[in-house]
């Protein structure tokens, strides 16, 4: 098998989003502006409820979707069309903005812990305006596979032992795997030769190769782009190690931004503008 080797390492950037959470970002810094379809990836994590309380006041987004997966903490989202509910502890709000919408996500906790990812991944030129959709999936339904070493939740995509995540897009057909290992384990997993790669650590230091066949160590809030390839191998430290490993079909389409719209060009991302002014989402 070709394994995928680490391509890039990136370590996440202090930044503030919202109404000025502290975040990390990773995905969508000068370092790695995007990983086709992949357009940003936050994290959040504090316990300190200044760095957080103020949240994402209601904000327009159209042409791509946004996957909120928390790890600890409450946060409730509302939107324009009558949508409302919480996403709790190991719950999953894969949001498609399609052709727009106006949405908020406000922390629901006054103290705490709160710990969570946003991704946004971005939709094909034919369903950039498609209908905003949701798939929404709490702790409960998000499946834990077991195997040596290794513990898996599955929320998109199918392992090679066959667990299914809830969440389905075949417009990219991404995995999103949330994998714990215990220290001195290894963990191969096989993904499709031409998609897109990334591995993230969320704590704990992970061992891979680089495409020179050096080793690389990955530590918290870093990222490897991976190599193509169809499977990955990875090796935790001396002490247990959590990541996500998150892959996507690549559309290959040019990629216009513009603050919280993602077209294909610069005269669509105006006309987002111009419609949501004139309250047209």
């Amino acid at each position: 098998m070709n394994t995928r080797k680490a391509q890039q390492v990136i370590t996440g950037q202090a930044t503030t989003d919202g109404a000025g959470v502290d975040l990390v970002r990773v995905i969508g810094q000068p370092a790695l502006m995007d990983l086709d379809p992949f357009l940003l990836l936050d994290a959040f994590r504090s316990d300190d409820p200044n760095d957080y309380i103020a949240g994402f006041p209601p904000h327009p987004h159209r042409g791509f979707e946004t996957v909120t997966y928390l790890l600890n903490g409450r946060m409730r989202h509302k939107d324009n069309t009558g949508n409302e509910g919480v996403i709790e502890p190991g719950g999953i709000q894969w949001m498609t903005a399609g052709s727009g919408i106006v949405h908020s996500e406000m922390p629901e906790q006054q103290d705490g812990l709160l710990e969570g990812f946003q991704l946004w991944i971005n939709l094909p030129s034919a369903h950039k305006m498609d209908r905003p959709a949701y798939q929404e999936h709490d702790a409960t339904n998000i499946p834990t596979e077991t195997r040596e070493g290794a513990t898996l939740k599955v929320i998109s995509g199918v392992t090679s032992q066959g667990t299914t995540g809830p969440v389905t897009q075949p417009l990219t057909d991404p995995v999103y795997l949330d994998v714990t290992l215990q220290p001195d384990s290894e963990f191969n997993e096989i993904l499709a030769a031409d998609h897109n790669a990334f591995v993230y650590v969320i704590s704990g230091q992970l061992v891979l190769e680089d495409t020179d066949g050096d080793r690389v160590d990955l530590g918290c809030d870093q990222l490897a782009v991976l190599s193509k390839g169809d499977n990955v191998a990875l090796r935790s430290g001396d002490q247990a190690s959590r990541f996500l490993l998150v892959a996507g079909k690549p559309l290959n389409e040019p990629v216009a931004r513009g603050g919280p719209f993602v077209m294909n060009t610069a005269a669509e991302v105006r006309q987002a503008f111009s419609d949501y002014q004139r309250g047209n989402f």
